[in-house]
């Protein structure tokens, strides 16, 4: 396992430690991926009723290809990232790519510069991977969450569209 920490200071002077992730707070993580969904679940018709799962967190937290992390306010667990190595397509001008996922913040934390912090983190790790692309995705009626990672310097790329058959 490898350790990673950093020191981030908040829009309200507060000091948030983002470190990786363990299975002691899966419990958390768990209650976070059902925040992600209820967030979603308006911009997402075609979720299904609950239960849902996004991820095998499980999974993620034992994967030597992936690395999860946590950002903590004295002990409380506040934001969560995780990012992961993913084959790109075979005609794409990089053979694998870092993807980015699982960014929840509580809502009594948001918009202080907590996920940049984590963006921060996810990324040197992708970094020293020698990972050249990072992706994530959002979806389009997402505003503020596309506002901060475009603050952040990702850019529009693809838009994913579908057609209903009913």
């Amino acid at each position: 396992m490898v350790f990673i920490a950093a020191q981030t200071a908040t829009k309200m002077n507060k000091a948030i430690t983002i470190r990786e992730a363990n299975k002691g707070d899966l419990s958390t993580l768990l209650q976070f991926e059902q925040g992600i969904i209820m967030a979603e679940r308006p911009f997402d018709p075609t979720i299904r009723p609950d239960p849902v799962h996004y991820y095998d967190m499980g999974q993620l937290l034992e994967s030597k290809d992936a690395l999860v992390v946590v950002a903590e306010d004295a002990e409380k667990l506040v934001a969560s990232g995780y990012v992961t190595v993913k084959e790109a397509r075979h005609y794409l001008d990089h053979g694998s790519y870092a993807y980015m996922g699982f960014m929840y913040t509580h809502p009594e934390y948001r918009g202080q510069g907590i996920n940049s912090g984590i963006i921060d983190v996810l990324r040197q790790w992708a970094i020293s991977r020698g990972l050249t692309e990072i992706r994530l995705t959002v979806y389009n009626e997402n505003s503020p969450a596309i506002s901060a990672y475009e603050r952040y310097g990702f850019k529009k790329h693809l838009i994913e569209m579908r057609l209903p058959n009913e």
